[in-house]
């Protein structure tokens, strides 16, 4: 797939994920629907794989036709509206509601996914107490049922790394003061990093601390990001764009461009160069949980 006129490809792909997955639980094929919509099983395919843009108008139609509940109706309808966008920037609470959450279904999707962080714990390997203590410093004002949904859809990505078919190909690349930053007391910081260690133990998955002693380094530059690869057809081409993923405070930034994407998984090799190596750095990482632990008592 490669990039047209509206820039990144993102919300098309994901868009086109959720219309599918609706129409599949309405148990509706694509000839059906098509029948039903009076559009084609052509148009139907290519709005399903993120080919094309669509008006929100087009969507809610769909929506009605496979028995969508209301929020997620008006959720996707915003979120067609960023299809034509010339970027992709989305801000959270601002045009897509946030729990709307893009990353996950690319996460899912993702055979080969490389994650640095140089602040918190990545998603994907954070323990509960830990993800609980991140989701109410950022949501300070959100009701205890909410707090715990949230956790519980974060916990619950993780069974991409454990699945019987075809777990993710998980690399992390932590920056040191990830293992010393105290988040949620002694107990909780010592549990998440054997918690790390535990991950890290299965054979999909690779982590790796860049010390102090490292210096100036590529991820001091580029700041925390993750790298998706896809998986590849029949033809050899991936199924989907490598995609890259960086967060911060107010929004997310989805980047699909060839040259975007090689600049951040170059940036990824060097970092991961001049990480410790795995047994060093589960060494280090298991130290500093001791560490919390004899704090804690």
């Amino acid at each position: 797939m490669t990039d047209g006129p509206t820039g990144s490809t993102v919300p098309r792909r994901q868009l086109g994920r959720y219309l599918r997955d609706l129409r599949n639980n309405a148990r509706l094929t694509v000839r059906a629907a098509a029948l039903k919509l009076e559009w084609s099983e052509a148009k139907m395919w290519r709005i399903e794989t993120g080919q094309t843009s669509l008006r929100s108008l087009d969507v809610e139609a769909m929506c009605k036709i496979y028995g969508a509940p209301p929020d997620l109706t008006e959720g996707l309808m915003a979120l067609a509206k960023e299809t034509k966008a010339k970027g992709w920037w989305h801000a959270y609470g601002d045009v897509i509601p946030e729990w709307l959450d893009l990353f996950i279904g690319l996460e899912e999707a993702a055979t080969r996914i490389s994650w640095y962080e140089d602040v918190l714990v990545p998603g994907l390997m954070q323990c509960e107490e830990y993800a609980r203590t991140i989701i109410r410093a950022h949501l300070p004002h959100q009701e205890a049922d909410e707090i715990e949904r949230r956790v519980h859809v974060r916990i619950a990505r993780q069974a991409l790394l454990t699945r019987a078919t075809d777990p993710t190909n998980l690399r992390v690349a932590l920056n040191e003061a990830v293992v010393h930053r105290p988040i949620g007391g002694n107990r909780v910081m010592a549990a998440q990093l054997r918690h790390i260690v535990t991950v890290g133990d299965l054979p999909n998955v690779s982590v790796r601390v860049v010390p102090f002693g490292a210096g100036l380094f590529p991820g001091v530059l580029s700041g925390p990001f993750v790298a998706l690869r896809f998986p590849t057809g029949k033809d050899g081409r991936h199924t989907e764009p490598p995609t890259v993923y960086a967060d911060s405070y107010t929004g997310a930034l989805y980047l699909d461009k060839p040259n975007e994407v090689e600049r951040y998984e170059t940036a990824f090799t060097n970092i991961w160069e001049m990480a410790l190596d795995e047994e060093d750095s589960r060494r280090l990482i298991s130290e500093v949980a001791g560490s919390y632990e004899r704090q804690h008592g």
